[in-house]
């Protein structure tokens, strides 16, 4: 049984940094592209960074590079997302999830194979 347990979800201020946590189990770790993405109220889930089976290739939604960082530990079958300089649009729920190694890193929700259950970011003005 596949599961994907994000943590490090919360409150934080404008300007401040956040590390989200997603360790998988049931899979086979280093055979799974992975993303995160988010979900804000009354809108669409989106991608907002992935990262390849072996680590070496990513991607980042434009409204986040240069803020957010990727990566992945394949001892401890955990990726991560390393927020920093947060803005209060950065405020929904944060989804990791896992697409089956694929040539490219994909970016559509309904590409992916396996979720979480969401943890939720909040940035305050």
């Amino acid at each position: 049984q596949v599961q994907l347990v994000e943590s490090g979800g919360g409150l934080v201020q404008a300007g401040g940094s956040l590390r989200l946590s997603c360790a998988a189990s049931g899979l086979t770790f280093s055979n799974y592209n992975m993303g995160w993405f988010r979900q804000a109220p009354g809108k669409e889930r989106q991608i907002v960074s992935g990262i390849s089976w072996n680590g070496v290739n990513t991607f980042y939604a434009d409204s986040v590079k240069g803020r957010f960082i990727i990566s992945r530990d394949i001892d401890k079958n955990t990726v991560y997302l390393q927020m920093n300089s947060v803005k209060p649009e950065d405020t929904a729920v944060y989804y990791c999830a896992a697409d089956r190694q694929a040539p490219v890193l994909r970016i559509l929700a309904r590409q992916y194979d396996y979720w979480g259950q969401g943890t939720q970011v909040t940035v305050s003005s």
